[in-house]
């Protein structure tokens, strides 16, 4: 259950923690702290996608380290057993990139849930909201890396000629044809060799929830993807590849989302 619907958090909103994890492209000119301090569903935590992920690298989005994860968790009062539900208030739909973060740091995944349709679908529902910040507890968070759940350029490399697993990017097609520039400064036009394209855009409705799972099926049916093949997902960051993996486990019930982690922000290098 990786998704869930407005009415079914409004109705268990007081048995769950709640992470509001919005995060805008650098063109949009907003700012989700911002945002989250005027305007979030109760209860909501916010979760900052930049702060924190990796510090000491120039590439954005990246997983930090286990103890830097428990100190983040442990300062959000989020503790191994609590249920989770992170929504956003992002065209790119954000909150699945700490969906994804907190499965690979050993979090339950039956425990962790995105909201359909984001604070976008619930403010239209005429849902509650506030702009309150809830005090937090410390916690005692014990994280437990799944380093199976990423992969690394000189993975991405060697698998061009093994072919051990298939590599699907979540950019628009224009960017992945290299028909247009890169938005991030330093980057080359284009996508990784034998890498296919599914743009997360086509996955998503207008009121920001996914589409169905038969829709879904038949985007992946495109690339003639046998659905129990190892997929490793990519974007420019990190964010919108993280669309494409709740997407897939949507329709593959054993699937453990796996991120090419440094995305096009690394690979198109120039």
């Amino acid at each position: 259950m990786s998704l869930v619907s407005s009415d079914w958090l409004e109705k268990n909103i007081d048995n769950v923690k709640i992470i509001d994890c919005s995060w805008h492209m650098p063109k949009a000119q907003r700012n989700g702290f911002e945002e989250y301090k005027k305007d979030h569903i109760p209860n909501a935590i916010f979760f900052d996608l930049d702060k924190n992920s990796k510090i000491n690298t120039d590439l954005p989005h990246m997983l930090t380290d286990i103890n830097s994860w428990e100190l983040i968790m442990n300062s959000m009062g989020i503790s191994n057993e609590d249920e989770i539900v992170i929504y956003d208030n992002s065209d790119v739909i954000s909150s699945c990139r700490c969906w994804y973060n907190l499965i690979y740091f050993g979090h339950d995944p039956k425990l962790v849930h995105v909201l359909d349709g984001g604070l976008k679908k619930w403010k239209i529902e005429n849902k509650i909201t506030n702009n309150e910040i809830i005090p937090t507890t410390v916690s005692n968070y014990k994280a437990i890396e799944n380093n199976k759940l990423v992969k690394n350029k000189q993975e991405i490399d060697k698998n061009i000629t093994l072919n051990e697993f298939i590599v699907v990017d979540a950019r628009s097609r224009e960017r992945f044809e290299g028909k247009v520039p890169e938005p991030r400064k330093g980057l080359r036009s284009g996508s990784i060799k034998n890498s296919f394209c599914l743009p997360f855009s086509e996955l998503i409705n207008d009121d920001h929830t996914f589409v169905s799972k038969d829709k879904i099926k038949a985007q992946f049916r495109l690339f003639n993807l046998d659905l129990n093949q190892n997929i490793v997902f990519s974007c420019g960051s990190g964010v919108t590849a993280s669309v494409l993996a709740l997407a897939y486990s949507l329709i593959n019930d054993k699937y453990m989302p796996t991120i090419y982690d440094g995305s096009w922000s690394e690979y198109g290098k120039s």
